[in-house]
């Protein structure tokens, strides 16, 4: 009994290790391999904002049919199908005999819009007003995801290359610590010179910690914007490079003021303010309508008797409402002025927003130019420090300071290419450049 009962046991951890280890691999995070150019497809194809924007728009062309049917009228039609029972007198006494009977009613009416004092137009013009504008709001959405996506893929650049070089600065401590310790073992060096390469050592491998942790970061964020798990791992197969162009300013600012989707969708918005004031002010106005109905009923359906039929004009208009239409239209022409500040606003933001970028990218072009020689500088000063200080006649503070500066030398020419590269992206998509989508 005892041994069928270790049997079932061993067998139900067994059954559990196995559990464990498919549900693992199952979780185990996966590889893709990424290009800038994948990146940014995938992220058209997979982001929620793109999908919501999609959804925006079909809703928007929904509108505009409604708009436009409205002005072909209604058909309409009712059936009542039921049993009656009705009371009536025999030989003039007082009680009365119940008599039930069937009866099927059935109904069509037409109403066909004639003249509605232009508040049909405007419905329809501020529908198609209102597609424009999400339409344009998908090109934004499209930009927008393009943009998110490229600086995530130089985001995670960017710390690739931080890792590598805290690792490389760990490695070089690591060795010069080797160096100072040996001397000190001879007696050629002090014990505070191997204190403070130790303690430089622990600073680097905290810093190393720190990258490794915003790499992991990066990624997450990165899987987040193209519809990966956070987990997945990413090869990236392009690094950080410098690109020249030839932008100029004055042709990044009239290519922005042509082409930008929000400066279109403000102009939009201009419009159907105006298209509800047109609605407002035709409320004012009388509406006409064609009407014509048809009611026949028997007792049985579809019936065939009791034909009633109608065929007119139905004219409505508003003598007084105690200033409601009136407050409709001040409010209407207070949207119009709002919507043309914002229009204003708008072309503002894209300026200011386009200069800010183009300037930075040149900014950052030229501070790769200056780090480069400046990486080969601190390489060179590493280099004879680290040989001075083996030689005896320099000293550890020498080689430490010399190699803080390569340090810094190299994380600033990294820095300059990641602000190159996310400012050019940034300035595209404050330009409003087409995505392959749009194309």
């Amino acid at each position: 009994m005892r041994i069928h009962k270790r049997k079932t046991l061993l067998r139900a951890v067994v059954l559990s290790l196995l559990t464990l280890q498919t549900a693992w691999a199952a979780e185990a995070p996966s590889s893709v391999n990424l290009d800038l150019n994948k990146t940014v497809r995938m992220a058209l194809e997979n982001n929620s904002d793109v999908k919501i924007s999609q959804t925006e728009l079909d809703a928007a062309k929904a509108e505009v049919d409604q708009a436009k049917g409205a002005r072909w009228g209604t058909i309409d039609f009712a059936h009542t199908t039921g049993r009656r029972m009705q009371y009536r007198s025999l030989g003039g006494k007082s009680y009365r005999s119940p008599q039930s009977t069937n009866s099927s009613i059935n109904a069509v009416s037409i109403q066909v819009p004639i003249y509605t004092g232009g508040q049909l137009e405007g419905q329809i013009e501020r529908a198609e007003r209102n597609l424009d504008y999400y339409e344009y709001g998908m090109r934004s959405s499209y930009q927008t995801t393009r943009y998110n996506a490229a600086k995530g893929y130089y985001d995670v650049l960017h710390c690739i290359n931080t890792v590598n070089l805290d690792k490389e600065t760990v490695d070089r401590l690591a060795e010069h610590l080797k160096n100072t310790q040996a001397q000190f073992d001879v007696g050629v060096s002090a014990k505070v010179d191997v204190l403070r390469s130790q303690v430089e050592l622990v600073d680097a491998q905290q810093s190393l910690t720190q990258a490794q942790n915003d790499y992991d970061v990066a990624v997450a964020s990165l899987n987040n914007i193209i519809g990966l798990q956070t987990g997945t791992y990413l090869a990236l197969s392009q690094g950080l490079e410098y690109r020249p162009n030839d932008y100029t300013l004055e042709n990044c600012l009239t290519y922005a003021m042509m082409n930008r989707p929000e400066i279109h969708q403000a102009k939009a918005s201009v419009e159907m303010a105006k298209a509800s004031q047109k609605i407002a002010n035709g409320a004012t106005l009388p509406s006409v309508y064609f009407n014509a109905d048809n009611e026949w009923g028997d007792d049985h359906f579809p019936g065939k008797n009791k034909y009633d039929w109608s065929v007119g004009a139905t004219l409505n208009f508003n003598i007084w409402d105690y200033g409601v239409n009136a407050a409709k239209i001040r409010e209407a022409k207070a949207n119009v002025l709002k919507a043309e500040e914002s229009y204003r606003q708008i072309t503002d933001q894209v300026n200011l927003a386009v200069r800010t970028s183009y300037l930075s990218m040149r900014e950052a072009e030229k501070r790769i130019k200056t780090t480069e020689v400046a990486v080969e500088q601190a390489e060179e000063d590493y280099r004879i420090a680290q040989l001075r200080y083996q030689a005896g006649v320099g000293t550890n503070t020498d080689v430490l300071d010399a190699s803080v500066a390569l340090t810094t030398a190299k994380n600033n020419y990294i820095q300059a290419l990641y602000d190159y590269n996310t400012s050019w992206a940034l300035l595209e998509q404050s330009m409003g450049v087409p995505t392959d989508m749009e194309e």
